[in-house]
């Protein structure tokens, strides 16, 4: 299973696997020069405009009009409201499975400040997981997958410092939020330590040298 990454963290997020399935599109779409012609299927995974770019998508379904894209209920009616045809929308639930012919998917319910979700990918005999913005991992396995995509935001120590020293001079701390709508560097080790193969392949996303990137 290929990846390619264009874009990781608050700047945007785009990522296509094996040259057809781009899965989230906050980009513009200049980025997406080198891969839209040979995209069928855009998964989406929640508002945030670093995930959800509304002139791309727009732009998107008018240079591709055959392109299908994949999303949970909250966000037909943003895609809807960016001119696609509801013909092109393929409406998901977390937790159920959906062959789409070349793939199957299967989204995740995942924990944010807004109704969000990963998925889960086949291809052939091959399993991906795809995880961002999800303050935790707790109930989801997915042992022995091909290829882990997860968030590592942020070092514990290290935002847990930057908390104290804001709450020392009074001035407010963001980081506090990060905390419940990220995961740290730690909760993706050990989601990949209980479920990844000696085969399996990982990727950390929004993650920052030194420490918090996607805030």
């Amino acid at each position: 299973m290929t990846y390619n990454i264009i874009s990781t963290g608050s700047i945007g997020n785009a990522v296509v696997i094996n040259g057809f399935i781009l899965i989230d599109c906050g980009v513009s779409f200049k980025s997406l020069k080198n891969v839209y012609k040979n995209l069928k299927l855009v998964l989406l995974t929640h508002i945030h405009r670093d995930h959800f770019n509304a002139a791309t998508i727009r732009q998107l379904a008018k240079e591709r009009p055959t392109l299908f894209f994949g999303c949970c209920e909250w966000l037909i009616k943003p895609l809807i409201n960016c001119g696609l045809n509801k013909s092109k929308i393929l409406p998901f639930k977390c937790g159920q499975m959906y062959d789409l012919g070349a793939c199957k998917v299967s989204p995740i319910k995942l924990y944010h400040d807004v109704p969000n979700c990963g998925y889960r990918l086949y291809i052939g005999s091959e399993k991906a997981l795809y995880i961002t913005d999800s303050g935790t991992v707790e109930g989801i396995t997915a042992r022995d997958y091909d290829l882990y995509m997860i968030e590592a935001n942020y070092r514990t120590d290290e935002i847990t410092e930057r908390i104290r020293e804001k709450e020392a001079t009074g001035e407010y701390s963001y980081e506090k939020d990060v905390l419940y709508r990220h995961l740290s560097k730690e909760q993706a080790d050990d989601f990949l330590l209980n479920n990844m193969g000696n085969k399996g392949e990982f990727v950390y996303l929004h993650m920052h040298k030194e420490g918090i990137k996607n805030v």
